[in-house]
């Protein structure tokens, strides 16, 4: 009965939210109520499920002796489904003002509810096969998001994001091969492969690693596979804020350190041309995606490129193949979950209130939506790594475990990490200064209809703010846990 509680939470927001549209509501209030309920019930039950967690797996089918649908909940599937949890029950509520006026609600609604139980698949899933099944249906329910306005941008940018993922799921898939012909498909820490066979094949192995890693790496928008993320954007704001935050991007680091540290095996990768070649195109990436943030003027595509590099922070804690950098990368995946979401959450509360989109039009927001941009500003001085926030924490974390790693491209990597602070101080203060410092004179009577949205939207922003200076004043624990499930615990 244990094991089937995993179950339960993944088919529980699926099943729940496949109805939607065909329910009869009397009113919107309530939908909302039957919305928030079933996102917040399934929350407690991963929260119980949390603390108690399953200690057997639960096998839904085998199809063959390698070809199992199998759920069971380790250290690394717990850190990424508590981060999941805590996350949905905000962007529920926050989603309920915002798309008041964006129709089409119920169908909205159906789709958002669904992914919440398919991204606990991923979190749950026991084996690669299961995660893979998990991670294409990902694609598959947040396509419709992303194209919910049915503009002619919202079209293609759903077009791109579809084309990127089905080549990452070929790539994915065919990674694959190679782990069920080489190991095991069952996660385990430290790898599965069968080392006899693996030993003669090394480099055809490695190919098979490069795979699997670009293929499940696509959604966390790595070069050359960027694009795709900042013309997601179009979306509206609680699609975005969970597609850059949480559900898609997230999912996609989580599948590599899946890949890496459970499946191939950091013994057999390190040193090898594979991680090199990797580690080039993160570093890379991290100061790119930073450039392009600071040439953007669009504020929400902006966010969108500063994620581009921030979910390469994450890979270059992967990439570092030791214990200390899987801390270094699980701290920044649940960090920058907090800070990002917010970001892209003050961003939606601007768009909704004014239907400004551009960084040159936020002069003198600061002082009519207080609560907004001292929410953005404080989350962007987070981003940069502020020493008393929790993105200082992470980044401190993966700097260390370059330092300690000790090889050329770790270093350099370090030294990127730093670039990307500097630029992304760049391309976030520009923001607040505008918002709170138009210049002298500037003329407040030209935005006098600006105000700070209700308590719907408000409430979540303030509850993440107060997460991101909490974990950055008292992140051991946190930390003293992300060490266990490095170690295997």
């Amino acid at each position: 009965m244990n094991a089937m509680m995993m179950l339960v939470v993944i088919l529980l927001p699926i099943l729940a939210g496949i109805p939607i549209p065909v329910l009869p509501f009397k009113n919107r209030k309530q939908l909302m109520w039957y919305v928030e309920g079933v996102t917040i019930l399934t929350s407690v039950l991963v929260l119980l499920m949390l603390l108690n967690r399953p200690t057997d797996s639960f096998t839904l089918f085998q199809f063959t002796e390698e070809l199992i649908l199998e759920f069971r909940l380790d250290g690394l599937g717990m850190v990424f489904a508590g981060m999941v949890a805590f996350l949905w029950p905000l962007a529920i509520l926050y989603s309920f003002e915002y798309m008041k006026h964006e129709g089409h609600e119920k169908i909205f609604f159906m789709f958002y509810t669904i992914t919440y139980g398919i991204t606990l698949g991923v979190a749950l899933s026991g084996d690669i096969v299961t995660m893979y099944v998990f991670f294409e249906m990902l694609s598959l329910v947040t396509l419709p998001l992303i194209m919910h306005t049915l503009t002619r941008e919202a079209i293609h940018a759903s077009r791109t994001y579809f084309y990127y993922m089905i080549g990452g799921a070929a790539c994915a898939f065919m990674g694959m091969i190679f782990v069920l012909n080489y190991g095991g498909s069952s996660f385990v820490m430290g790898g599965t492969l069968d080392m006899a066979k693996a030993g003669e094949n090394v480099n055809l192995v490695l190919i098979g690693y490069l795979m699997c890693f670009c293929g499940f790496g696509v959604k966390t928008a790595m070069w050359p596979c960027s694009a795709w993320l900042p013309k997601a954007g179009v979306a509206p704001t609680p699609v975005t804020a969970l597609l850059h935050a949480v559900a898609v991007v997230k999912t996609g680091a989580f599948a590599t350190m899946r890949v890496t540290y459970y499946t191939f095996g950091t013994e057999f990768l390190r040193g090898t041309w594979a991680q090199n070649l990797l580690m080039v195109l993160i570093i890379f990436t991290i100061v790119y995606g930073c450039s392009r943030g600071l040439k953007e003027t669009h504020l929400k595509r902006r966010l969108a490129w500063s994620t581009v590099s921030n979910l390469s922070y994450i890979l270059f804690g992967v990439i570092l193949m030791t214990p200390a950098g899987l801390v270094g990368a699980l701290s920044h995946m649940i960090f920058h979950a907090a800070m990002k979401i917010c970001l892209f959450f003050c961003a939606g509360a601007v768009i909704y209130k004014t239907g400004r989109n551009y960084v040159y039009e936020l002069d003198g927001f600061g002082r009519k939506m207080p609560c907004v941009f001292v929410c953005f500003t404080l989350s962007g001085l987070a981003l940069m790594g502020l020493p008393g926030m929790c993105g200082f924490i992470s980044k401190w974390n993966l700097a260390k475990a370059a330092m300690e790693s000790g090889t050329l491209l770790a270093c350099v990597g370090s030294v990127a990490l730093l670039i990307s602070a500097l630029l992304t101080a760049l391309y976030i203060m520009p923001v607040s200064v505008r918002a709170f410092f138009p210049g002298k004179g500037f003329d407040y009577e030209k935005i006098s209809d600006v105000k700070d949205p209700n308590w719907m939207i408000c409430v979540p922003l303030v509850l993440l703010v107060i997460v991101i200076f909490y974990f950055g004043l008292h992140a051991q624990p946190i930390i003293d846990a992300f060490q266990m499930v490095a170690s295997g615990m």
